[in-house]
């Protein structure tokens, strides 16, 4: 099928506007470091059941294994780790116009360490995109706060998260690169392997209580976390995986980075908030990009 792993990185992106919203709402009533470790649990028992029910394959060799690992280590732990403590320093409007480096970034590691080549229209059809996003981005209003100031250890906490996120990505490639893999299996290992490296540093630090009891008072949350972790974790990350086994690397980065894009309606109706001109032409600007990316 044509263009699948093009149309799986664009999924991807809308299942995670999705989520953006879901695990906002939730991370208000709980805090973030609830929904974030109970959000990969509830995927890692999604994932089990759904190859339990389906009897998919898993045979995978120790390389893949070893690539899967770093993968999640990388793009989890270490990717999302500096990005929500970017968040801290510098907001999330700074913050995700620097995470808009990923997919150029990915594209150079994966030239250095693949052998992949993006054609000259391909490279302008990213180039399009992510300015597009870069305008969406950085016309948005800062929420909760506008004090937010321009600070060097943020944009390096950020940069480290898209260095992350890229390098997850890479690993990805490289272990179905060696052989096919079922996207459900590769996500679980990916997924299973960033709760072994994130849940002891949690437990050590005694930051996190048990999650059960922290929901229990607060049943909207949990709820809010469950179809969070279905759309994103689940499918999100299941879907990402498989774009990044049919697509180039940089192409599929750069198509699940359009989640400003994405986000624009879902804002208007939900949040109800106003859309700025600059918005539109940011959209519309994106939008010519992702085009050029699946007809080029």
């Amino acid at each position: 099928m044509p263009l699948v792993g093009e149309f799986f990185a664009l999924l991807t992106a809308i299942l995670w506007s999705g989520t953006s919203i879901v695990f906002t709402e939730a991370s208000v009533r709980v805090g973030s470091l609830y929904v974030n470790i109970t959000r990969l649990l509830l995927a890692v028992v999604y994932l089990s059941v759904t190859i339990i029910v389906f009897n998919l394959t898993i045979n995978l060799s120790v390389t893949q294994v070893f690539n899967l690992i770093i993968s999640g280590f990388a793009g989890l732990v270490i990717g999302d780790t500096f990005l929500f403590k970017s968040f801290q320093h510098i907001g999330a409007r700074l913050s995700m116009l620097v995470m808009a480096l990923a997919p150029g970034i990915s594209a150079i590691l994966a030239f250095i360490f693949l052998d992949e080549v993006i054609s000259f229209i391909g490279v302008m059809g990213m180039v399009i995109t992510i300015s597009g996003i870069a305008m969406v981005v950085l016309q948005r209003k800062e929420k909760p706060t506008s004090n937010y100031k321009v600070d060097n250890s943020g944009i390096i906490y950020a940069l480290i998260g898209a260095i992350g996120q890229a390098v997850g990505l890479i690993f990805a490639k490289l272990a179905f690169n060696e052989g096919e893999i079922n996207g459900f299996v590769a996500a679980l290992v990916r997924i299973t392997s960033s709760i072994i490296f994130l849940y002891p540093l949690f437990l050590f630090a005694k930051r996190i209580k048990n999650p059960f009891s922290v929901f229990k008072n607060n049943s909207k949350a949990l709820v809010l976390t469950i179809i969070g972790s279905i759309i994103g974790p689940f499918l999100g990350i299941t879907f990402s995986l498989i774009s990044v086994s049919h697509a180039k690397v940089g192409i599929a980065s750069t198509l699940m980075a359009t989640v400003p894009i994405i986000m624009l309606p879902m804002v208007r109706y939900y949040y109800k908030e106003k859309l700025s001109w600059i918005s539109v032409v940011g959209a519309f600007i994106a939008v010519g990009g992702i085009a050029i990316l699946f007809l080029r």
